[in-house]
């Protein structure tokens, strides 16, 4: 999860040449050097494409803009009207630069580093687009999911077809594995979470599959709690990324005779370190190790995480 990020002090560096934020993003010079930093450090099995979720709907039209302390703020989509502004034709024109980074860092990556490429999922992306960015209770999403169904229904389409299109030119430009995140899958509601969450990643991943058979695809419903099964199943995805509340032996009976399951250590645990870390990281491996996993966070980690607590966890894990 999340290996380049603000607890790098060289990715500060970088970050403080960019400008703002989207624009990091859409540097191929700079994303590639920030993708690279972690790799660096410690050798990772593999980088993610630096990048952020809302590029979809910045490609789709919308105004995205990140202030500093308060995180994302977008034109929110409220009628009709609004969605009716959003333009599908030239997103991956608009997306060029992104994917130019990943073709930068298919060619430059050691060949032991797979590269994964990412994108958020429909119902998440679509959460920022309507709340117009961060949201504690996720009502105005809500409100639209049941008061205008078919304007909500509408937006999920046009961002779940725009997500199939910009990860299948990742996969084309050099991305070895996809992972889309679901930050917000946990909100809802059983129902809307098989309709909202499992509906739209099991016609991305069908789609991604038959485009590029070979393609290896992870889902992370955070939150979904028991619903993570029914999420695997009825998804087909090969990877599943498990948040920290999911009970490890749970995830070793039910979802690993699955899915490769990715997870899950509380990323506060990272950030606290020392024999804390070391019995996550012990118990992650006890649990999960006689199956196929990927010892990983269960989120990203967090700002104030000392680097050198990574380097401990990555070598603890090899060792």
């Amino acid at each position: 999860m999340r290996q380049a990020g603000r607890y790098l002090p060289e990715y500060r560096q970088t970050r403080q040449q960019a400008g703002s934020f989207l624009d990091l993003c859409y540097n191929p010079d700079l994303a590639v050097e920030v993708t690279h930093q972690p790799i660096r450090r410690y050798g990772l099995d593999a980088a993610i494409l630096f990048s952020d979720i809302l590029v979809i709907p910045h490609a789709l039209g919308r105004t995205v803009s990140f202030l500093e302390g308060e995180g994302p703020v977008l034109t929110p989509i409220c009628s009709a009207t609004d969605l009716a502004s959003l333009n599908g034709e030239g997103l991956l024109d608009r997306l060029a630069p992104v994917l130019e980074t990943v073709k930068r860092l298919a060619a430059t990556l050691p060949s032991a580093c797979a590269l994964i490429g990412f994108a958020g999922a429909p119902w998440t992306v679509a959460t920022y687009m309507i709340e117009g960015g961060s949201s504690k209770d996720f009502a105005k999403s809500k409100r639209l999911m049941w008061q205008q169904p078919d304007v909500f229904a509408s937006l999920m389409e046009t961002v779940t077809d725009a997500t199939i299109r910009y990860l299948s030119a990742q996969v084309t430009a050099g991305a070895e594995v996809l992972q889309l995140f679901d930050s917000w899958a946990g909100v809802l509601p059983e129902l809307e979470f098989r309709r909202w969450c499992i509906e739209p990643m099991a016609k991305i991943v069908a789609a991604l599959k038959e485009l590029h058979p070979a393609i290896k695809i992870i889902g992370f419903p955070k939150g979904a709690g028991i619903l993570y099964r029914d999420y695997v199943a009825a998804t087909k995805v090969d990877g599943i990324s498990i948040d920290w509340t999911v009970p490890l032996e749970w995830a070793a009976e039910v979802l690993q005779p699955m899915a490769t399951v990715q997870g899950n250590i509380d990323p506060i645990a990272v950030e606290v370190g020392g024999e804390v870390m070391d019995m996550a990281v012990d118990r992650l491996l006890r649990i999960l190790g006689k199956g196929p996993f990927i010892a990983n966070l269960g989120h990203g980690i967090v700002l104030s995480t000392p680097p050198e607590n990574v380097k401990r966890l990555v070598d603890r894990i090899r060792r």
